[in-house]
């Protein structure tokens, strides 16, 4: 779920194609979540093949990053490594809320309410083993980078964008920010017309762009502090402190500095605060990765993806923009390079 800074931030928002030319680190269980949480049939079902294995996230591995790789973005995927200890309480919750959201989405399909039953089913998402290695296969077989991350897929991200080997890190959740990322991208893999969950209604999904150091100018806080105020409202690592939301806990700690004086006028306390707020500002990283995008191994590819009944027409079709794509983009480069001589 991340960090909840919706209150504070006001992105820009841009299409695809200004982000032509730039690499970028994409957060691959967030988007694969967001893939398995959208891509479903109408009953809210997941896409799956006639042995009854999940495609929902292949589908948007290959369609949704061909669209990326058509606007001339490099994309390079980073996978989470182990969860930190004190994350798992959290892991054992959302566990939790997914199977109470499956009975509801059981219950929704027999009584026939479909717009519920889709609803609750996008609430059911999660990562397998046969999923992730899966997806991690086809990344491998399109020739995208993908990362092993120690730890955060997030830190990861943001530890390589602060190295200038991309332009931004992509997620839906703000934690990047804290974890020290240049520039944020949201909405990147999930751009359209889109479902507001739990309501009837539409609304149309942009592409978003953070800087960190012109939102930490604009709030008037460092990243330390910022770190501070998601202490106080809950992250990932702990529950936050109740009727403290970002604005209040902003003021907070902009009034106080930091939380040890907050704890000090409200006579509160976070357990494990100093270990929590390392974990955001000095992160595990490793050195041993690559960004470079590989050829494309279209037969593995195409032997794949027909395995789990996809066509094969499609495919290549598919494969086809994608070699198109990176060849355009490679002449353009080559231009730019040509034209920097003159």
């Amino acid at each position: 779920m991340g960090v909840n800074l919706s209150g504070l931030v006001e992105p820009v928002t841009a299409e695809l194609s200004e982000l032509e030319g730039k690499s970028i680190a994409i957060d691959a269980y967030n988007t694969i979540y967001q893939f398995l949480s959208i891509i479903r049939q109408p009953d809210g079902a997941p896409l799956c093949d006639r042995n009854g294995r999940v495609t929902s996230h292949l589908s948007g591995i290959l369609y949704r990053t061909s669209n990326l790789i058509a606007q001339g973005i490099e994309p390079t995927f980073v996978f989470d490594g182990k969860p930190h200890e004190l994350k798992l309480s959290v892991l054992a919750d959302r566990k939790e809320r997914r199977e109470k959201a499956a009975a509801e989405w059981e219950m929704a399909v027999e009584e026939g309410d479909l717009k519920k039953a889709f609803s609750k089913a996008q609430q059911t998402s999660k990562m397998t083993p046969e999923i992730r290695e899966s997806a991690k296969e086809l990344i491998g077989y399109l020739g995208i980078p993908t990362v092993n991350a120690p730890s955060d897929g997030e830190a990861q991200a943001a530890y390589m964008c602060s190295n200038g080997d991309v332009w931004a890190s992509a997620s839906q959740d703000y934690d990047s920010i804290l974890y020290g990322t240049p520039n944020l991208v949201r909405n990147m893999t999930i751009t359209g017309r889109r479902k507001v969950p739990g309501r009837d209604q539409y609304k149309d999904v942009k592409t978003e762009i953070i800087s960190t150091n012109g939102f930490l100018d604009t709030l008037g806080v460092t990243r330390e502090q910022l770190v501070d105020v998601c202490l106080l409202i809950g992250t990932d690592f702990n529950t936050g402190i109740t009727g403290i939301g970002p604005k209040k806990g902003l003021k907070l700690i902009k009034d106080h500095g930091d939380l040890e004086h907050v704890f000090s006028h409200l006579s509160i306390e976070i357990p494990f605060y100093q270990e929590i707020r390392d974990i955001f500002l000095n992160s595990k990283y490793t050195e041993n990765y690559s960004t470079a995008p590989a050829e494309i191994d279209r037969e593995a590819v195409i032997k794949m993806l027909k395995e789990y009944d996809f066509s094969q027409e499609r495919v290549e079709s598919t494969l086809d923009k994608i070699d198109a794509s990176r060849k355009s983009m490679k002449s353009k480069k080559r231009q730019r390079s040509l034209d920097s001589w003159f």
